[in-house]
């Protein structure tokens, strides 16, 4: 039997398109315009394998509805979608139970790899929020990919300060090796407002892992050369940096 998804979504046309992508691959497939009506699908039938869950919904928005679906379908993988590109979002969701963050439009590549990801996590194992390890609750997917190696344990290279290391696992299991560079105007630019952050400090870690989480979210592929380049930092990261030193 085909393993079954559950599409969550008010606009027709995106369930459609969604819906064709993975019939294509031989999933089986259903659909509601809501939360509301979803619960009322779930109720009459629960053997669902996977949902994929719209975020800007009218009534009740993805994440509510999300709380809800890791109740009545905790075996079941939920995807998030969204227009609205936040890892913060993302964040929110992946501690909310969801497993995988794909932004709209999609193509159908990414929305079949996500799908089958999902699905291929489920087969190794059932994780609850109970028997989630730290580790494990760090790590956030997009479109398919995830960040294996948690912030804590990022290789700082001794011989190159400005650069971070991440080990990034495809849809498909491969796993590559993605590194970092902080280039000078980045440094040059937090520098401007305080000289009291090393490059081993950890703000550079986590300012390269939101660089990477962003270049996954919006490309929908791991760099192919394996190096990216972080040249700027945000005005939010500038208020981190001081905020930080000022707590030290």
């Amino acid at each position: 039997m085909p393993k079954q998804v559950l599409i969550i979504d008010d606009e027709e046309n995106i369930r459609e398109m969604t819906r064709l992508a993975l019939e294509a691959a031989g999933y089986g497939v259903g659909e509601a315009a809501s939360g509301l009506e979803a619960f009322a699908v779930i109720g009459a039938d629960d053997a669902w394998d996977a949902v994929l869950l719209d975020q800007k919904m009218p009534g009740m928005v993805g994440t509510e509805v999300l709380r809800r679906l890791k109740v009545m379908l905790p075996k079941a993988p939920v995807i998030m979608m969204t227009a609205y590109a936040s890892v913060d979002l993302a964040v929110e969701a992946m501690k909310l139970g969801a497993s995988d963050f794909v932004r709209k439009p999609m193509t159908p590549e990414i929305l079949r790899n996500a799908v089958a990801a999902a699905l291929a996590k489920t087969t190794e194992h059932h994780p609850t929020h109970a028997d989630q390890t730290e580790e494990e609750s760090k790590q956030i997917t997009l479109n398919g990919f995830t960040i294996v190696r948690a912030t804590a344990s990022v290789r700082v290279l001794p011989h190159s300060p400005n650069e971070r290391s991440f080990i990034v696992r495809a849809p498909d299991g491969r796993e590559q090796e993605v590194t970092v560079e902080i280039a000078s105007e980045a440094i040059a630019a937090v520098e401007r407002v305080t000289t009291d952050l090393p490059l081993g400090d950890s703000f550079w870690t986590e300012q390269a892992e939101q660089f990477l989480n962003d270049f996954l979210w919006n490309d929908g592929n791991a760099p192919a050369t394996g190096r990216l380049i972080l040249k700027g930092v945000e005005r939010e990261a500038l208020q981190t940096a001081v905020r930080k030193v000022a707590t030290k």
